[in-house]
């Protein structure tokens, strides 16, 4: 009996979540699970941050979490208000490249990461 009701709670969630899939799909969602309720896009464009002085440093910020367009631009931009960082967010390789024209603390490129939800896994210079 209670093999029973354990296939019938998985049959029950499995479906539920089939049918929230297939619904939202047709509905036009392009990111399931997206932080932006699926409506963010791929032609959001992120404008690049120019440095008022020179390079002096280049940085890669190792990020976890990112699913999405919406993700890497709130990323993007949360590390673009910084003043002297410069960032570009990959998705597909899961980091940040940052350029720096004046000394910037580590703790805060990551506090700026982490405030929109992600996880910074190590920083290289």
């Amino acid at each position: 009996m209670e093999n029973l009701i354990a296939v019938f709670t998985l049959i029950v969630i499995v479906g539920g979540a089939g049918t929230y899939l297939i619904k939202a799909k047709r509905s036009g969602v392009k990111c399931i699970g997206c932080p932006a309720g699926g409506a963010c896009s791929d032609n959001n464009k992120i404008k690049k941050k120019k440095l008022e002085g020179p390079v002096i440093a280049k940085k890669t910020i190792v990020i976890s979490g990112m699913h999405c367009a919406h993700c890497v631009k709130s990323v993007t931009d949360s590390l673009n208000r910084i003043n002297g960082v410069a960032a570009r967010v990959n998705l597909s390789k899961g980091c940040a490249k940052i350029l720096l024209d004046r000394e910037v603390e580590e703790s805060v490129m990551i506090s700026a990461v982490e405030k929109e939800g992600f996880s910074v896994d190590s920083i290289r210079s």
